[in-house]
């Protein structure tokens, strides 16, 4: 009986939605909208977290990093607070005897600035240029694959050298062959000396494109940087050396090159990708838990629109349930029928919605060079959250139709 009726009411629930289109699509706008950005947020989020853990791969999981101040957000290098200020600043040479350690296999120091490539009239917007050494790609991957790296001396030097990304080349030189040629960086010429093939998943933020490499001392030179921000050591461990024992090894290095007693606290900050990926989940989290409370609100008011449709609808079926109930319905039966329909409504704008937000997840990691998937359980969550706001929005006009007295039903006009 109850699966003639959840049959019945699926049929009678598609009558109604055939029968009243415009209706029935404004009171499930607010269910599409709602699971619609659920999907798309979740899609998105994913998305970029996967990135990160590809990211963090390519820069290996035992890489650790040494800064002058960890913190969630940016510091304002203008107004630092007095526990950053009395933190010496990383130096070169902290890299340098860092890297002499049996434990470490890579040490060096790096910034980050925000330039501009020019080349006869032709200027690209803001990109991220790193200052490194030679050995740079051992962090970020990829490959050379035209002309050659940073030769020693010019590390050293501060060489006025680049190695250019390749898209990057191609958007300020087009067709023209680079290498050799001077081109201007943040309005100093310098000369590209190789073309840099960044891997597929590297993770760049909308905006920073990685554009160029550049030697430290270079940078340092050179250009402006945030020495709290944007001045980092990167540490390899050796082969068969564990994580720990490689940190713990360029702690007391640090320590005593600083010349901090015992007792005394690190001057320094040390965060292992871990660390980086879980300070990224808890930001996600964040974001993604008030983008849930949007949608909530746009999956109350679609509930809404369910419940004032299905008063509308009991009452202009007045009739029909009072013909029911004269053929020997239950009001169990009536209960469930309307249920079904309430259901059957919300369930429909479910299953738009999943396919508005897939579209909007895939055009939007198209946009952000994003490679991954949809988690598995955004889309069933989706199904089962829109199933139970018709359950639940739909109780108060079920009951009403299933407590109409018959005779009085059959008697409406």
């Amino acid at each position: 009986m109850r699966l003639h009726s959840v049959t019945e009411g699926w049929a009678i629930a598609l009558d109604q939605l055939g029968a009243n289109k415009l209706r029935s699509g404004l009171t499930i706008l607010g269910v599409v909208i709602g699971v619609s950005t659920v999907m798309a947020m979740a899609s998105i989020v994913q998305g970029i977290r996967q990135q990160i853990v590809n990211t963090l791969e390519v820069v290996g999981p035992t890489t650790f990093r040494i800064l002058r101040f960890f913190s969630q957000t940016p510091l304002n290098p203008d107004a630092l607070p007095r526990e950053v200020r009395i933190r010496p600043v990383l130096k070169p040479e902290e890299a340098t005897a860092l890297a002499r350690l049996p434990e470490i296999h890579y040490a060096s120091i790096w910034t980050q600035l925000f330039e501009r490539l020019e080349y006869q009239g032709v200027r690209t917007q803001l990109l991220a240029v790193f200052g490194a050494d030679e050995r740079f790609m051992e962090i970020l991957g990829g490959g050379i694959v035209v002309g050659r790296p940073f030769t020693t001396t010019e590390t050293r030097a501060g060489a006025p050298v680049v190695i250019l990304e390749r898209a990057a080349a191609e958007r300020v030189f087009g067709r023209l062959d680079p290498l050799h040629r001077f081109v201007r960086l943040g309005g100093k010429p310098v000369q590209v000396v190789g073309l840099w093939q960044k891997p597929e998943n590297i993770f760049e933020p909308p905006g920073q494109d990685i554009g160029a490499i550049v030697p430290f001392e270079t940078a340092r030179r050179s250009y402006r940087y945030d020495a709290t921000n944007a001045l980092i050591i990167l540490v390899k461990p050796g082969p068969g050396v564990p994580l720990n024992g490689a940190m713990d090894a360029a702690i007391l290095q640090l320590r005593r090159l600083r010349g901090l007693k015992t007792g005394q606290p690190n001057s320094f900050d040390l965060i292992t990708s871990d660390q980086i990926l879980s300070v990224f989940d808890r930001l996600t989290s964040a974001f993604f838990l008030v983008m849930i409370a949007l949608s909530s609100v746009a999956l109350m008011v679609g509930g809404i629109g369910v419940m004032a449709i299905m008063m509308v609808s009991v009452t202009d079926r007045t009739r029909e349930i009072g013909v029911r109930k004269a053929l020997g319905a239950t009001r169990r039966e009536i209960l469930w029928q309307f249920l079904v329909e309430a259901a059957t409504l919300t369930f429909l704008g479910g299953l738009l919605g999943i396919l508005i937000g897939l579209t909007m997840g895939e055009v939007l990691k198209a946009l952000m060079n994003f490679t991954t998937s949809v988690p598995l359980w955004s889309p069933i969550v989706g199904c089962v959250v829109s199933i139970l706001i018709g359950i639940i929005f739909g109780v108060g006009p079920a009951a009403r139709a299933a407590r109409l007295d018959p005779v009085e039903a059959l008697r409406y006009e």
